[in-house]
């Protein structure tokens, strides 16, 4: 009996990228001792072999100094659940896998409002955009329910909260982070997020320097 993550990389690179944004896809996925690996794993996918009883996991990966830790529950599939177009990875390597099901993680995309550069304006209010999402092969993901950002300006020493955090949309949130002056910020500013589905599963993403100010 299998589950199955997506490992996902390319944390601070920026897509599509305009002159007045870029948003930003901060995503890692790696394997720590938290679930023994029973099959195999390849770039895309690892794969795991878990008891029957429900339990809750955590997933924790440092890539570039972004940290993320991924908390949720899981536990052995009692039926297979991946859509037939992208088949578990451990039905090609694994001898007799049993059944097998993505994990429902929940991963941040990032729209920072940064000019070319990756900097935004010093002092006053700064919106951002942080959308929660999940692996495609996941047949009937949770929602996005709560989310928190943090703001630092000394290199992670000390954390604000946003000054406001909204739903704007279906796992997508606005927050007003303010800026201080540039000299009080030399080192950029730093932005943990914290969110949570209608499944209870969490995760927190640190990243120490997500941009600077100019």
């Amino acid at each position: 009996m299998m589950t199955e993550a997506r490992k996902e990389t390319g944390p601070m690179k920026a897509t599509a990228p305009s002159r007045w944004r870029r948003t930003v896809n901060l995503a890692a996925l790696t394997a720590v001792g938290v679930l023994a690996v029973a099959g195999c794993g390849s770039g895309d996918v690892i794969t795991y072999d878990l008891p029957a009883q429900s339990a809750r996991y955590s997933f924790e990966t440092e890539t570039n100094g972004v940290k993320t830790v991924w908390e949720y529950m899981s536990d052995r599939p009692a039926k297979p659940d991946t859509p037939t177009s992208q088949p578990c990875i451990a039905d090609a390597i694994v001898k007799d896998p049993g059944k097998c099901r993505p994990e429902p993680l929940i991963f941040l995309r990032y729209d920072l409002g940064l000019e070319l550069d990756n900097t935004a304006k010093t002092g006053g209010l700064h919106p951002i955009t942080v959308t929660g999402y999940y692996q495609d092969r996941l047949s009937k993901p949770p929602t996005v329910t709560e989310l928190r950002v943090e703001a630092s300006v000394d290199g992670g020493k000390t954390w604000q909260p946003a000054i406001t955090t909204r739903a704007a949309a279906q796992n997508t949130f606005t927050a007003q982070i303010e800026h201080p002056k540039r000299d009080e910020a030399p080192g950029g500013v730093g932005l943990r997020i914290t969110a949570t589905d209608s499944a209870g599963d969490t995760v927190k993403q640190t990243i120490p320097k997500a941009y600077q100010l100019r």
